[in-house]
């Protein structure tokens, strides 16, 4: 049977029937697709609100975190002050030895200097493969003249290693000697001293016996400890006054609460009973800790008794004016006081009925109790320490300095003590951050210095660092730190303290100290009794104040303190590189432009020198012999007219500056930019005196094009071109 054709109506409703199957199509993919967009919507509602339960538990979760840890450190103070004697009494006694200093000193350490420069070898020029007679003779004639030119620019490398080797060890030798005779001096005066001691004579006890009652470990930081005390040789009795601390040292808090309906914490007050209590209880354990430091730390059988008096250095309520008030005293025989076990007594029970001895009845209100005896009252002078005008940090003794930086890092909420000083592996003060997040271990050393601070310190910190395994290394001193050891530290756990943010940083927490005798006392106390290390403060064998003659001098490029400024760059344009020593923008005089024919400023400061290794070109720099009137040390490449006449800065890319200090040991690497088509002359960048004396690299980038270019960069700096 056959098939008839569809005509032209069937066509037409075949096709109207696929249009309705695609609409149909359409209008069930926009209902899916909006159930699909509903049901998304309301699973990102359920998640959303599921995050902000769980953004809110863990909120309220670090608040009560928060707060239990506070509520922990409330209850760890209070149990340390309820602890202060039985912990005092586990400790060492106070003993004379600790007076002298052993005679070890660091080897001499060279670093990469001891490595000698590697000599090429000539077999290693000799090419592999040849091309014919007439091409080999060629290639072994040009191997053999390159080997001659790598062979004479090694030795002369070597020659340049071994005189400065030469130069560290003479200067490392003149250093060992100075600090061995220094170290010998103290010591042989600490023995003198202590022959006075032996013999009774008063102001050695006196000096004894506070010093160890100011050094003393058992009374925790934050606690004041200045001390007075006068002698008397007939009856071997010592007269000695200690400062208590005030009522706050008692937390007024006892907890800190938080409230989530609030969201907000409150504190739990501590009771007064209870506080002041404590206070009473915190006054007898010291007062019982200071006779224990003192006849333990005779152990001579120099004192017979001691008539101790603690006062209280605090603001009066009623007058605004601070001024002490005594709120304990006791007279007490050595028998009488080494027959008391003081780890079971009751301290207040001890103090006043055991001994004898008064306590004031409302020491939180500064009710007064009758000194027996006072410094000063037997006819003789006290002695004294703490209190008193800023000490002077350039004039400071150096385990006084120490301790006075572990004191600032237990001002700043952290654990810290000084070293011993035989074998502390260059670490003066071990510090521990007790912060969950940037805290840990901290390795500090302290440089009593009037001079730059060399890179070689900084170096030799960042290894301590690595060795120990601490969190971060930190260096300070009473002067300042070169662009070296500033580019050196970047990106590495070190930080660098100079002198003058060491003061700001004691007074913000409450310390104190200056840089230098005060204003009024002229040039009194600017001495130094010795440092401990090269460059020191009055241990640098005069290099301070003279850097006339030693600019001068044979051994200028010795300086350890110096930085050599290596430039390389990619491309094969010829450059020279200049240096100006400018104030501002403007160089402090035409004889401040170090170039190719002024290869040297009048003082030595800044100089030419022959780059080394892949350097192209450098500039030695003393930055601390810089003159006082100088902020700024700018470098500038110009287009070497007579090598490259009609080149320009468009092959100067890929630029660098490497510093490195004398010995060649490099601390890190600059950035500088690249040179453009037209431009003949480029600055290079700046190096920049801090407030604090230290120096920081700041970029360039200005450059100058046209036949004159270096002429017009130089008027621009103040420099009369003719």
């Amino acid at each position: 049977m056959s098939r008839r054709s569809p005509g032209l109506v069937s066509a037409w409703a075949e096709i109207q029937r696929q249009q309705q199957r695609q609409t149909e199509a359409q209008r069930r993919a926009r209902a899916q697709a909006q159930r699909e967009a509903e049901r998304q919507q309301r699973a990102m509602e359920r998640a959303q609100a599921r995050s902000r339960r769980e953004q809110q538990a863990a909120y309220r979760s670090g608040r009560e975190a928060d707060v239990a840890r506070r509520t922990g450190e409330l209850d760890a103070r209070m149990a340390e002050l309820r602890g202060l004697l039985r912990a005092g009494c586990a400790a060492p006694a106070f003993s004379p030895a600790a007076l002298t200093t052993a005679e070890a000193l660091p080897p001499f350490a060279p670093g990469r200097l001891a490595e000698p420069v590697p000599m090429p070898r000539l077999e290693a020029y000799v090419p592999q493969q040849h091309t014919g007679w007439g091409g080999r003779r060629a290639q072994e004639a040009a191997a053999r003249a390159q080997f001659e030119t790598d062979l004479v620019a090694a030795q002369a490398a070597e020659a340049q290693r071994r005189q400065q080797l030469a130069g560290y060890e003479r200067q490392y030798r003149q250093w060992a000697d100075q600090r061995l005779a220094e170290i010998r001096r103290h010591n042989d005066a600490v023995r003198a001293w202590l022959d006075g001691l032996g013999r009774g004579e008063p102001s050695a006890v006196e000096e004894y016996l506070t010093a160890a009652l100011y050094a003393a470990t058992v009374f925790p930081e934050g606690l004041p400890r200045q001390v007075s005390a006068s002698f008397q040789p007939p009856e071997r009795r010592l007269l000695l006054s200690w400062e208590l601390p005030p009522f706050s040292v008692v937390p007024e808090v006892s907890a800190i609460r938080y409230l989530p309906g609030q969201d907000r914490e409150k504190e739990v007050a501590r009771p007064v009973t209870e506080r002041r209590a404590a206070y009473r209880d915190v006054l007898a354990q010291l007062m019982l800790l200071v006779l224990r430091e003192v006849f333990a730390a005779d152990s001579s059988g120099l004192l017979d008794s001691v008539a101790l008096t603690g006062f209280a250095d605090a603001t009066d309520p009623a007058t605004g004016h601070r001024s002490p008030v005594s709120l304990a005293t006791v007279l007490v025989s050595r028998a009488d006081f080494t027959a008391v076990n003081l780890s079971r007594v009751d301290p207040v029970d001890c103090l006043v009925e055991g001994l004898g001895g008064q306590l004031s009845a409302r020491p939180d209100k500064r009710a007064a109790v009758t000194a027996v005896r006072l410094p000063g009252t037997a006819g003789r002078a006290a002695v004294s320490h703490g209190g008193g005008a800023e000490p002077d940090l350039l004039a400071m003794d150096p385990l006084e300095f120490e301790e006075l930086v572990a004191e600032l890092f237990r001002a700043m909420g952290m654990q810290a003590v000084t070293t011993v000083r035989s074998g502390d592996g260059g670490v003066d003060v071990d510090a521990l951050d007790p912060d969950p997040i940037r805290g840990g271990t901290i390795v500090v050393q302290v440089k009593r210095y009037r001079n730059t601070v060399s890179p070689s310190a900084v170096r030799d910190l960042y290894g301590t660092v690595q060795s120990v395994g601490a969190n971060k290394g930190v260096l300070i001193t009473t002067s300042g730190f070169g662009p070296t050891s500033h580019t050196f530290a970047h990106g590495k756990p070190l930080t660098l303290v100079s002198g003058t943010e060491l003061v700001e940083l004691l007074h913000q927490h409450g310390l104190t100290g200056r840089l230098g005798p005060a204003p009024a006392a002229g040039r009194a106390g600017s001495g130094d009794p010795g440092g401990s290390d090269p460059g020191a403060a009055g241990g640098d064998g005069g290099a301070s104040g003279d850097s006339g003659r030693r600019g001068a001098g044979p051994d200028v490029l010795d300086d350890p303190e110096a930085s050599v400024l290596g430039m390389w760059w990619d491309g094969p344009v010829r450059l020279d590189v200049c240096a100006l020593v400018c104030r501002g923008g403007a160089a402090l005089s035409d004889a401040h432009f170090v170039f190719y024919n002024n290869p040297c400023t009048a003082d030595g400061a800044v100089r030419m020198t022959p780059g080394l290794g892949e350097d192209k070109a450098a500039v030695w720099v003393a930055f601390d012999r810089l003159p006082a009137a100088a902020d700024r040390l700018v470098l500038v490449a110009a287009v070497d007219p007579a090598a490259d006449p009609h080149a320009d800065l468009a092959g100067f890319t890929g630029a660098r500056i490497r510093l490195t200090d004398s010995s060649g040991a490099e601390a890190g690497r600059l950035e500088v930019s690249d040179g453009r088509p037209g431009e003949t002359a480029l600055v290079l960048g700046s190096f920049r005196r801090r407030s604090g004396g230290d120096w920081d690299f700041v970029p360039g980038g200005r450059g100058y094009g046209g036949q004159n270019a270096l002429e017009d960069l130089l008027r621009d700096h103040g420099v009369d071109v003719e």
